[in-house]
């Protein structure tokens, strides 16, 4: 799918991060297409991490603000934040399941706090979740019985209970082997594609970056601040910034490079 010509989702405007004095990065804009999958890439301490909890609420910026829809958050109401974060899905780098819980129960429970269904409706929706992300059958397992794939893939059904119209994830590969990792990524593709959905996908992975992403931002722990902006794809081809170069190529030679789509 491309996203080139759909209207503007997120808008990250003149984004500096603190802690007190400490400044994280600073002069961050960025733009986020509806239905795109836009990749938040660095090194390691870069702030990628920091970025996402500034965009789902959980840390407030030092300056600047973020849009949805060309709105406010962060100068927006309490109430008004609280409406916007119920159209948000986040899957955190454990997937954040509750381990007594059973994995529709996992799914069902947003579903319990913030809508009137009732219980048969709730496990309805929570298996018709579980079935999208490839889970049918295993609505009655527990966490520490299924395998971390698949914990981050109920995690995912979780982030999608509410019918969010913005997901968030913090490094969905971690912890995965390179094949339950490949196959997360293009779930996320299929996801994408089926819901209209538009994705935040904290990580750096290579792999995932040039597999799913059809937009980024490459932030830089020496300048601390945004360095890149765009298709890694045709960042990998067209940037002549050398640490832009070295991170998506991780140093290797020309005809050692593989891009997987």
């Amino acid at each position: 799918m491309n996203a080139n010509g759909n209207p503007v989702k997120i808008e990250i405007s003149d984004l500096t991060m603190a802690f007190g004095s400490f400044v994280v990065m600073r002069d961050i804009n960025a733009k986020v297409r509806e239905a795109e999958i836009f990749i938040i890439m660095g090194g390691s301490g870069c702030g990628k991490s920091t970025l996402l909890r500034h965009m789902i609420g959980l840390k407030r910026p030092a300056k600047g603000d973020i849009l949805y829809n060309g709105q406010s958050f962060w100068h927006a109401t309490e109430e008004a934040r609280q409406e916007k974060l119920r159209n948000f899905g986040v899957l955190f780098q454990s997937g954040a399941l509750w381990s007594s819980m059973t994995l529709e129960e996992n799914v069902g429970l947003p579903l319990g706090e913030y809508t009137e269904l009732s219980p048969a409706e709730i496990q309805e929706v929570a298996r018709l979740k579980l079935a999208l992300v490839g889970l049918k059958g295993f609505e009655g397992f527990y966490p520490a019985e299924i395998s971390g794939g698949m914990c981050k893939r109920a995690g995912l059904a979780r982030a999608m209970a509410l019918d969010p119209d913005i997901l968030f994830f913090d490094e969905p590969s971690a912890g995965l082997d390179p094949i339950s990792s490949r196959n997360l990524d293009e779930l996320i593709l299929q996801l994408r594609d089926s819901l209209g959905a538009t994705f935040v996908v904290v990580t750096h992975e290579l792999q995932s970056i040039f597999a799913i992403g059809d937009n980024s931002v490459f932030l830089d722990t020496n300048t601390r601040t945004m360095r890149a902006q765009g298709n890694p794809r045709e960042l990998l081809q067209n940037s002549t910034d050398p640490y832009v170069r070295e991170f998506l190529t991780r140093g290797q030679p020309a005809g050692e490079r593989t891009i997987t789509a």
